[in-house]
C-alpha cells in the first residue's frame, strides 16, 4: 500500500509543524476525531492539538453516555481544554488525565486513558472524504473565516458524508463563538471502545443528533485535521470552565 498520504503521515506532518492560523482571537491546529456515535447511545469524540493560543499542547476526549451526560477528559486543566468552552453543557466536570495515542498502521490509531478507557479507530478515504478534502485545498484563506461560506461548507459535508446536521460556525455551550476548518477529512471504518470496562458495542448513529449549543456532533465517524478560532474569553459575558478533577 501507498503510504504517501496515509492519515498517520499527514497526523505526523501538523504535529512536527502545526501552524495556527492567523487573527488575535483564541485558535487551535491539530488532529481529532470530529465525533463518533455508538448504537448503544455512547459518543466519543478527540481532540490533538500541538498548537494553541490559549494553552500549551493538549489532547481532549470527549464522552456522551446514552443519558445525555457529557465528560470532557484532557492532559491539561479545565480553562486549557475543550472544557473552556463546553464545560456548562455538563454538570460533570472536566477531568485532567494522562492521554496516549499511538498509530498502530497508516490507518490504525488507538487511544488510551490510562485505566479507564482503550478505544481502537481505524480510518477509511472515502469518495466523500476525498472530494472535501480536494475542495478544501481549493478554497481561498478567507473561506474559513467567512461564517456565510462556512454554513454551506458545512451542509455539504453534512449531506455527502451522511452526518446529519454539521455547523462549522456558531456559539459554543459557554457562549464563545466559533470557526472550525476542517481542512483534510477521513472517514471512521471502523471503531472498538471499553470505557471503565464496558464495550460501548457497534458504532451507529443515535436517535436524535446531540447537540452542544450550535455544535452538532456528527453522526457518522469522521476524522479531520483542521484549525479554527474561538471568540476570546470574556468573563462579563462568557462561562467560566469551572473546577477541574483529576485521575491518574
Amino acid at each position: 500500500m501507498n503510504t504517501q498520504h496515509t492519515p498517520r503521515d499527514a497526523v505526523a506532518a501538523v504535529l512536527t509543524n502545526p501552524v495556527l492560523p492567523d487573527g488575535d482571537d483564541e485558535r487551535f491546529a491539530g488532529f481529532g476525531v470530529m465525533g463518533l456515535p455508538f448504537e448503544s447511545g455512547h459518543y466519543l469524540a478527540l481532540r490533538q492539538f500541538p498548537t494553541a493560543s490559549f494553552a500549551p499542547a493538549y489532547l481532549s476526549v470527549w464522552h456522551r453516555d446514552p443519558a445525555g451526560n457529557w465528560t470532557f477528559y484532557a492532559t491539561t486543566p479545565a480553562e486549557q481544554s475543550c472544557a473552556r468552552y463546553f464545560s456548562s453543557a455538563t454538570d460533570n466536570e472536566a477531568v485532567q488525565c494522562d492521554i496516549d495515542i499511538e498509530w498502530v498502521t497508516p490507518w490504525w490509531f488507538r487511544v488510551t486513558i490510562p485505566g479507564l478507557l482503550q478505544w481502537s479507530v481505524h480510518v477509511e478515504s472515502t469518495f466523500a472524504s476525498r472530494m472535501l478534502s480536494a475542495l478544501a485545498d481549493r478554497l481561498p484563506e478567507s473561506a474559513w473565516t467567512n461564517r456565510s461560506a462556512l454554513g454551506v461548507i458545512g451542509r455539504v459535508a453534512g449531506t455527502m458524508l451522511g452526518a446529519g446536521d454539521i455547523r462549522l460556525a456558531g456559539a459554543a455551550p459557554n457562549g464563545q463563538r466559533f470557526m472550525v476548518a476542517p481542512r483534510k477529512v477521513w472517514a471512521v471504518a471502523a471503531s472498538r471502545a471499553v470505557l471503565g470496562g464496558e464495550d460501548l458495542g457497534p458504532i451507529g448513529r443515535l436517535p436524535q443528533q446531540a447537540r452542544l449549543a450550535d455544535f452538532r456532533p456528527p453522526q457518522t465517524g469522521i476524522c479531520v485535521i483542521g484549525t479554527g478560532h474561538f471568540e476570546n474569553f470574556d468573563e462579563t459575558v462568557h462561562v467560566a470552565a469551572g473546577d477541574t478533577a483529576r485521575i491518574g
